[in-house]
């Protein structure tokens, strides 16, 4: 049975001996290398590395867009290496937000009707304007994303992922398309969304500045985990020196 909404407590995830490779023989590509984990639930983590350390093949192992080459990905006590396509599908729709580099709008629906688009589908959603609201969009719900800011547009992305109220919110490279200042103002929404609601948050990101403002942050290179730190404290987004 899969967990509660945001604000369950435990493990959130945990995997032992994930590895995945792409492709086979001599033009085989290991992007994962055994990775054993665990994430808290209810915290706010970045996931940092390089370009190909491994990464990004991570989260969407734990996302349930991949399949792991071999090894063991727990969501709490659901098995997602042994879920079938329907399954992981239903786990995506129930539990998982997704972000984004880029934002995937909808360029003939309002910022409201591309959050809209995903509460059709949910089944606890927020209203599109709550969730909208959310983000700091209450006074921009009817304009396009032509009329819109990339950190705008990004910030409708974090609401139409929030809308249906996920148990944890990956976001990948959620700022690499903007500049520093509207970078931040990203970062301010996830941390702000990871406090309110209670979701696990996972940001992926080789901007090292970031680590700052988590709970926890993984360290990957060439498929594998160099390293794990907690952070005592965390900074507030605005406070990071980009």
């Amino acid at each position: 049975m899969l967990p509660p909404r945001p604000g369950a407590t435990g493990t959130a995830f945990r995997t032992r001996g994930i590895t995945k490779v792409y492709g086979a023989g001599s033009a085989a590509v290991h992007a994962l290398r055994g990775v054993d984990l665990d994430l808290p639930a209810g915290e706010l983590m970045v996931l940092l590395g390089a370009s190909g350390s491994g990464k990004s093949t991570l989260l969407n192992i734990l996302g349930g867009l991949d399949r792991a080459t071999a090894g063991t990905a727990h969501f709490f006590d659901a098995e997602l290496t042994a879920m079938n396509d329907r399954e992981l599908t239903l786990y995506r729709r129930q539990h998982v937000g997704f972000v984004f580099q880029f934002y995937n709008l909808m360029p003939s629906l309002t910022a409201y009707e591309n959050v809209e688009l995903v509460t059709e589908i949910a089944s606890n959603p927020l209203q599109p304007a709550e969730a909208l609201a959310l983000v700091g969009l209450h006074a921009r719900v009817d304009h396009f994303p032509a009329q819109l800011s990339g950190g705008e547009q990004q910030r409708v992305a974090i609401a139409r992922a929030i809308a249906k109220q996920p148990t944890v919110l990956f976001c990948d490279e959620p700022t690499g398309a903007l500049d520093s200042t509207t970078g931040r103002a990203v970062l301010k929404v996830l941390q702000d969304v990871n406090t309110r609601t209670g979701a696990t948050v996972l940001i992926i990101t080789h901007a090292a500045a970031t680590a700052a403002m988590a709970d926890r942050v993984i360290s990957f290179a060439d498929g594998a985990i160099r390293e794990v730190t907690v952070n005592p404290a965390r900074k507030r987004a605005e406070e990071i020196d980009w």
